[in-house]
């Protein structure tokens, strides 16, 4: 639409070859049963987009609907509907007119997902391999699930979660991981990164505002629980898992481990320290938090069962099926002590009012019906033969390397020999050679004294043949002089 800019009414229809309101044609030919909100929603748009500038005069209704070839009635309503919204102003004898309150929207949505670093070969850890999904099986379940779904059930569910997924989820868990998991004390949340959200608030709600973490650990720990309001405090690891030690000097009574398979050192927590840590939580009645990412793929042995089974009054368990599904599925599970239960359950009553009823009752389905064992054997054969292919490629093509942590996960910890580096300079010339790894100091330790360079090795997103390329490239990088 154009307009002179001196508020005069913009006039020129179809019939007399102008082009002003050819923007609202569309509208005008539309079926007569839409046609006043086709014609209402075109003119919204006009002055949200600001073809149809502040303050510009409208045709009266009776010129426009001569020029769309609609009724009056039609425009009348259209002009009625918009002044109530605030899009135009009408003065009595004086016309109608274009509102100042509506500004120019952006017509586009930007997509803010995280996004690989654009490498050649990206070793960044934390990313299983999406092409696994099992789209058939899912799709299946999702549509007999929805065929005989009652109505009811596509109401508010309970925060919980579905009584059916939290029964399904604790027999999962329980056969599996050694979980002792009681459905009532299960709540599904929206992966570990939820749970331990709820966890923080409800800590901080009791007055602890400081939590241990791991160090190195996940970086993301301490901003899940920052966002609760709860400030994070490193605290070392030794051989066996977390220190003894510092931990008791901290004066924290609440923690968050990754015993099964330590992020990102790879090691796994003794059985020692294992007992020694509930010890600690006993002590101090405190809450040890354990995030078991990757609990189900160990490759040299059957997996060690959860810590949570040991004291399920000190421990609160978390996991998700991000690894082993997909993580924009967004589906986990929080296995809470019975005295945390209820202040949890508010908390994510209040947070989201619960997660959304089909997926939960798909992933029950998916649960029951044995594809989810598939998915994880699949998932675990796949990921075991990448895992060997990286470890011999490292071996063959860094004499001297050290691959540490236990067979498990989807990534590896590496150590290059001195002569590898300085760290800084090998990450330089890799990242110009398209690979894409992090270091071990990115997750929080110091750089060694001995001048080696140990990397963290992601591997699970790859095929075997990327790895191998990935891995010859970082050779040559590091070769270069």
């Amino acid at each position: 639409m154009t307009s002179s800019g001196t508020n005069q009414p913009a006039r020129g229809g179809p019939g007399s070859g102008s082009t002003a309101w050819e923007m609202l044609l569309p509208a005008a030919s539309a079926p007569a049963r839409g046609r006043g909100r086709a014609l209402q929603a075109a003119l919204r748009d006009a002055v949200r987009s600001g073809r149809l500038a502040p303050g510009t005069r409208l045709p009266s209704s009776r010129d426009l609907a001569a020029d769309l070839a609609v009724s009056r009635g039609l425009v009348t309503e259209a002009y009625e509907q918009l002044t109530a919204e605030g899009y135009l102003r009408s003065d009595r004898g004086a016309g109608t007119w274009v509102g100042g309150a509506a500004r120019a929207a952006h017509p586009r949505a930007r997509d803010g997902a995280p996004r690989p670093p654009g490498a050649t070969v990206d070793f960044v850890p934390g990313t299983p391999d999406l092409s696994l999904f099992p789209r058939a099986g899912w799709a299946s379940a999702y549509r007999e699930v929805l065929a005989g779904l009652p109505h009811r059930a596509l109401g508010y569910p309970d925060p919980r979660g579905l009584p059916r997924l939290r029964t399904a989820l604790a027999d999962l868990l329980t056969r599996r991981r050694g979980v002792v998991a009681d459905p009532e004390r299960l709540v599904v949340c929206s992966g570990v990164a939820q749970g331990v959200t709820l966890l923080g608030f409800v800590l901080h709600a009791r007055g602890e505002h400081t939590v241990g973490v791991e160090d190195p650990g996940s970086p993301e720990h301490d901003a899940l629980f920052a966002s609760a309001g709860v400030r994070s405090l490193p605290l070392p690891l030794d051989a066996e898992g977390l220190a003894l030690e510092p931990l008791r000097a901290s004066g924290v009574r609440s923690l968050v481990t990754t015993p099964a398979h330590q992020f990102p050192s790879g090691i796994a927590y003794s059985a020692r320290r294992r007992t020694e840590l509930l010890d600690w939580a006993r002590s101090v009645d405190g809450l040890v938090v354990e995030d078991d990412y990757d609990g189900d793929f160990r490759y040299d042995r059957s997996p060690v069962g959860a810590l949570q089974g040991l004291d399920p009054e000190h421990v609160a368990y978390t996991g998700s099926v991000s690894k082993s599904l997909a993580p924009g599925l967004r589906l986990g599970w929080l296995v809470v002590p019975a005295r945390l239960t209820e202040e949890v359950v508010e908390r994510k009553r209040t947070m989201d009012l619960g997660n959304p009823a089909l997926e939960q009752e798909t992933l029950a389905h998916f649960v029951e019906r044995g594809d989810y064992d598939r998915q994880l054997r699949r998932c675990r054969t796949a990921y075991r033969e990448r895992r060997d292919t990286l470890v011999a490629a490292l071996r063959d093509g860094f004499p001297g390397s050290e691959v540490t942590g236990i067979a498990a996960g989807l990534h590896v910890i590496v150590r290059l020999p001195a002569r590898y580096g300085p760290q800084e300079r090998l990450l330089a010339r890799a990242d110009a050679a398209g690979v894409a790894v992090r270091p071990l100091t990115a997750y929080g330790t110091r750089t060694p004294d001995d001048g080696s360079v140990p990397l963290v090795v992601g591997y699970a997103h790859l095929t075997p043949a990327r790895i191998q390329e990935g891995v010859r490239l970082l050779v040559a990088a590091a070769r270069e002089r």
